[in-house]
């Protein structure tokens, strides 16, 4: 291909082996999907209390407060998965809060709320994760941060000192948030205490709820066994004390709702609205088609230009250094109107694939078109000709230009992303500024199978040095064992569940997650901030 032209398709949607693999995404998808749904079915068993005390749930404020029929891209919904219990039926995703990107008011804002209905919003480890990270995505994109609060603070039976040092990385981001010129928007629905009590202490608009919100360093009971103090819970942090006294409060509203509306006009207030970008032409190729492309069998071969092409206004790619480094695919394209540059893996990255990839980074950054990794990789060749090759000095001047890109980069694991490959192809630890899995996606230093060969090897060889004949039994039990373990720890949701991703997604979806995460960057670009020496300091 050597201009921008419709992608010839070669892919058959009614092969059988592309029926089978839509089989199995599908039941991949019906997994996600019910995980998804655990967490709202385990906040809702709270609705009787919350309508005795006259309050929403979290997510119904979360509904109220967006713009009814606008696009909203949930963040992280499968934290802590594992995490919390090891059962897979048991464990409850979402690390206790609801996190996303959505319009308010007409303004693209990042918008989290505590589970309130879920141990009474009690702050989770992989809770704490959650906010840090969506934090970053916050002042990374230049959104105005709106924090729902209903909180029964740490669990004091659950308490690890590493999550109270760390826990003050979340007062930092907001502080910072504000001083970079960003709002920060807090609607306090219940209690914020100790620790609870800075989120709006460092807010730069606080919203309060008659009879409902509380805000104090220590609690009646703890002042008491501290001091010997008497208090009532409205003398030392009510919604009416704050508002008229503490001055800890802008508004004070008689209820959820109120409130809710309250946070909509501080937002209409901002100026921040956008105008909605002009339509695109559609992909020519289905979308549907992405269900069955991937093989759950991660070593079978794709090719990735059948993926873009499904992406891309149009269909329309123009590949760059199509005749060179061919395992490495480098095009470009649009995203509802937005330039792009991809970059992904037909096969392992070799000499001349990481020095493609490296010149195609640069060629972006001098455009500064946003690049986007489709992984499908099992890393670098390996081998004595590779290494002859400079394999080494190759794959870090690749990881060189990813690490200094200029242009955001967002990164879709498709399907295998393998040893040092996850890092070519802009892994987590490269910091893009979007990652979204697919469910049958897969991270490892390598295959559970190549983890198993290997031990296996250097335990045989260990042995024959001491004059012992390996039991094969053993050496077999072995092999399974390991195999398991990396399966396990490999699979997306396992790895969606430690935050390793920003959450999993509907192959079919992910044209729309791209578009809403470049208009994102485009937005953030655009704006203009006005930062500050310090935060909004409370007067």
């Amino acid at each position: 291909m050597t201009a921008a032209a419709a992608f010839a398709s070669r892919f058959n949607p009614g092969a059988p082996d592309a029926l089978k693999r839509r089989t199995a995404l599908a039941a991949r998808l019906e997994a996600l999907r019910a995980l998804e749904d655990r967490a709202a079915t385990a906040s809702a068993r709270s609705l009787p209390q919350f309508e005795k005390r006259g309050q929403l749930l979290p997510r119904q404020r979360v509904a109220l407060l967006l713009d009814a029929g606008a696009p909203w891209l949930p963040l992280c919904a499968l934290a802590g998965y594992l995490q919390d219990v090891k059962d897979p039926a048991q464990s409850v995703p979402g690390g206790g809060m609801v996190a996303g990107i959505g319009f308010v008011s007409g303004v693209r804002c990042m918008v989290v709320a505590s589970d309130s209905g879920i141990e009474a919003g009690a702050i989770q480890p992989m809770g704490l994760e959650k906010i840090l990270r969506v934090q970053e995505i916050a002042l990374q994109n230049r959104l105005p941060f709106i924090h729902l609060v209903e909180s029964a603070g740490a669990n004091l039976m659950r308490y690890r000192v590493e999550g109270f040092v760390h826990g003050g990385t979340l007062f930092r981001n907001l502080a910072r948030l504000s001083a970079a010129g960003i709002p920060v928007i807090t609607v306090q629905h219940g209690s914020g205490t100790a620790g609870g009590a800075y989120m709006p202490g460092l807010s730069d608009v606080v919203i309060m709820v008659q009879g409902r919100s509380r805000a104090f360093l220590a609690g009646p009971p703890l002042l008491k066994a501290a001091t010997g103090e008497i208090a009532t819970e409205e003398e030392l942090g009510g919604a009416d004390m704050h508002t008229a006294v503490s001055g800890l409060g802008e508004y004070l509203a008689q209820d959820d709702r109120e409130a809710i509306g309250l946070a909509r006009d501080v937002v209409a207030q901002l100026g921040w609205g956008v105008a909605p970008r002009p339509s695109a032409p559609a992909p020519t190729l289905p979308a549907d088609d992405l269900l069955s492309l991937m093989s759950a069998d991660l070593r079978q071969p794709v090719d990735m230009r059948e993926v873009m092409a499904r992406l891309v206004d149009g269909s329309e790619l123009l590949e760059f250094k199509a005749r060179y480094g061919v395992a490495t695919v480098c095009a470009q394209g649009y995203i509802q109107g937005h330039a792009v540059g991809f970059i992904s893996n037909n096969g392992p990255i070799d000499v001349a694939g990481a020095n493609k990839a490296t010149h195609f980074i640069q060629w972006m950054c001098q455009l500064g078109h946003p690049i986007i990794y489709l992984q499908n990789t099992t890393g670098y060749m390996v081998g004595k000709d590779s290494e002859q090759g400079g394999m080494i000095k190759h794959g870090s001047k690749m990881i060189q230009a990813v690490t200094n890109a200029t242009v955001p980069q967002i990164t879709i694991q498709c399907g295998a992303s393998f040893g040092a490959g996850n890092y070519g192809m802009c892994g987590r630890g490269y910091a893009p500024r979007f990652l979204f899995s697919w469910p049958g996606a897969k991270t490892a230093v390598m295959g559970g199978e190549q983890a198993a060969r290997t031990m296996q090897i250097v335990t045989e060889a260990a042995l024959a040095r001491k004059g012992i004949t390996p039991d094969p039994a053993e050496s077999q039990a072995q092999f399974d064992k390991i195999v398991a373990m990396f399966e396990a720890q490999a699979d997306a949701f396992y790895t969606s569940g430690l935050l390793l991703d920003d959450g999993v997604i509907d192959p079919r979806d992910t044209r729309a997650v791209l578009a809403f995460c470049l208009d994102t960057c485009a937005e953030a670009q655009a704006r203009t901030l006005r930062p500050l020496s310090f935060g909004v300091a409370r007067m």
